[in-house]
């Protein structure tokens, strides 16, 4: 008997279980990007591209 369908499962599920949280970790940035930007464009600021004063 071999470990084979074993040893595939566990790397299978690892790639599955990595796969959701990337995805879902990628939503959520999408969808608090676009929240940020409705918050700013309510107050009447203007969207920041990174930290304001900063150079580095």
């Amino acid at each position: 008997m071999t470990h084979l369908p074993y040893i595939l499962a566990s790397y299978g599920l690892a790639l599955g279980v990595a796969l959701v949280l990337s995805i879902g970790a990628a939503l959520r940035l999408r969808r608090d990007r676009a929240r940020l930007a409705s918050l700013e464009a309510a107050r009447g600021g203007t969207p920041r591209r990174g930290q304001a004063g900063g150079s580095a």
